[in-house]
């Protein structure tokens, strides 16, 4: 979604936010980036034994474990449960199903306002082959928005900001890309008066909107990078590079394991020339980050706070995701037991999480609680019986 600013100086992050609002314009340190093209030389990669030693192999296999579904109950005799059963059963002690701990969160919820982030990928649709074919389905979608219809609900994604837009379709939500480093939300929330990095644009459509991006300095580096990650593993089987605006993502989910050191070595010989970004790992992809102090989690506490909910006891923040990145925003909100983390997974993992559900689908099942208890309570009201849940105002 192409915005048009209605301000020309550059967007910086609000100090109050704990971010560099003095920082000056970038110095990039890699090869300059030409209007006329980018030649981006076929060095050869340094040894492989520099990403062994800084761990990133081993990171890139422990966060793509093999998926293997537990579906079997202790309930049916005939199955001898194996020990990754019993491992899971274990950890679900820890990790509660969302759905069979409903009424523990309703009541948690009663006479609170509910407020919902939901990340994409994993949560609202399948991990896929493709990442441009992770669609979500029609029924998932409509779960969502409904969802919306009575508490405020935001996406917040490591995909660009127009990318996830595109994929969910709906304008009543708010959308965060990039990790939360490209915000945006409605104008006629009249919320961003209180952060004077906010600027105020349009839409495609003409519609005037917030948006809040504390990392627009990186832009040229970031597109820097990308180009030339895109040219230095053209030649590797499965690779693909996505720019989402604030960040760049390697995806390895389709290439040979045996290139998986090939494709970290690039990544460590790109990064050397750019001190201000850094890695991070995700489900079986690399991430290319800005070093500055934003994540999934500040960016809860960026739009609670510009929604008007930051300092209220009377709100119960939920947050469902899959990914590692979702793990900042878990640990916000479990800091003075907040809110609540729902972690997306059919592994045992160690999280910040409260609770857990299996996959999207499990999801969907959660969101269209919500959607009931909420119509119910909405019919309680009209009843004029003062027991409802929770704030649907």
């Amino acid at each position: 979604m192409d915005l048009k600013s209605k301000k020309s100086s550059p967007i910086v992050a609000d100090s109050r936010l704990g971010l560099y609002s003095s920082l000056l314009p970038c110095s990039q340190s890699g090869p300059s980036f030409l209007s006329s093209g980018l030649s981006v030389p076929r060095k050869k990669p340094g040894k492989i034994d520099d990403v062994r030693s800084n761990g990133w192999l081993d990171e890139m296999k422990s966060s793509s474990p093999p998926h293997k579904k537990i579906m079997k109950s202790f309930n049916n005799t005939d199955d001898v449960p194996d020990e990754a059963e019993i491992d899971y059963h274990t950890w679900m002690n820890r990790y509660p199903s969302a759905l069979k701990s409903f009424q523990v969160i309703m009541d948690r919820a009663r006479n609170r306002k509910l407020v919902m982030f939901l990340d994409y990928d994993g949560t609202l649709s399948p991990i896929v082959d493709d990442p441009d074919r992770a669609f979500m389905s029609s029924e998932m979608r409509s779960a969502v928005s409904n969802v919306a219809k009575h508490f405020p609900t935001a996406i917040i994604s490591g995909r660009s900001r127009d990318k996830v837009y595109d994929l969910v379709g709906l304008k009543e939500l708010y959308y965060a890309g990039s990790h939360g480093m490209d915000i945006m939300f409605p104008a006629e929330d009249d919320v961003s008066q209180c952060h004077l990095n906010c600027v105020k644009c349009t839409d495609l459509q003409g519609k005037e909107v917030n948006l809040f991006q504390p990392a627009s300095e990186f832009l040229p580096m970031i597109s820097e990078v990308f180009r030339t990650f895109v040219e230095i593993t053209k030649d590797i089987k499965g690779a693909k590079v996505e720019n989402h605006k604030f960040c760049v993502s390697l995806h390895y989910r389709n290439v040979d394991e045996n290139s998986w050191p090939l494709i970290a070595q690039h990544a460590h010989d790109i990064l050397k020339d750019y001190p201000r970004l850094r890695l991070t790992h995700g489900r079986k992809v690399l991430e290319v980050r800005p070093v500055i102090d934003w994540d999934k989690g500040r960016a809860v506490e960026f739009l609670l706070e510009s929604l008007g909910f930051s300092d209220h006891s009377d709100v119960l923040p939920i947050y469902i995701g899959d990914d590692r990145t979702d793990e900042d925003a878990f640990r916000v909100l479990r800091k003075s037991n907040r809110g609540y983390g729902i972690l997306v997974s059919t592994v045992p993992k160690e999280s910040n999480a409260f609770f857990s559900l299996r996959d999207t689908s499990e999801v969907q099942d959660f969101l269209e609680s919500l959607v009931r208890m909420a119509q119910k309570d909405a019919k309680i009201v009209e009843m004029g019986i003062e027991s409802s849940s929770f704030d649907t105002e």
